[in-house]
């Protein structure tokens, strides 16, 4: 019948096979860890962001408010904006919480894309916020310099 190199060449392509799926499965259950830490780290990072750039804002606003109980033109707008951002952001976080766990791959992928994009989008925000503020406390030291 069959001689013993045939069973130990089945053993070794049935070992072989097993070998495979368990590298698959590895695999496929390694990306989905990555890409929920990816999920949650970039969800993170850009909560900072939207907070950071709320108390830039809130710092911009006071130096050019004329009266501390009037908002400043354009302050509402711009707290409505980062307000805005941070409930799209809470809605991502509330779906991680409860669908990460079930979702496919192709939908945490995308969830990351998402999150990804909305910090890539809020960067030049940031920086030009940022140069805004240096124009600003360089007209205002001016100021305070032709003054004295």
């Amino acid at each position: 019948m069959f001689s013993l190199a045939y069973y130990a060449l089945a053993v070794v392509i049935a070992v072989a096979a097993g070998l495979c799926v368990w590298i698959v499965r590895h695999q496929r259950s390694r990306r989905r860890h990555v890409a929920l830490q990816d999920l949650m780290d970039n969800a993170d990072r850009l909560e900072i962001d939207l907070k950071d750039c709320r108390d830039r804002l809130a710092r911009a606003h006071a130096v050019m408010s004329v009266s501390p109980d009037l908002p400043a033109t354009g302050e509402v707008e711009a707290q409505q904006a980062v307000d805005s951002g941070l409930r799209a952001l809470l809605q991502q976080r509330l779906w991680i919480r409860d669908r990460a766990s079930d979702a496919s791959q192709s939908e945490l992928d995308e969830a990351v894309d998402a999150l990804v994009r909305a910090r890539h989008q809020l960067e030049p925000r940031l920086r030009a916020l940022d140069d805004a503020q240096t124009a600003l406390d360089t007209a205002v030291r001016e100021h305070i310099h032709r003054d004295f």
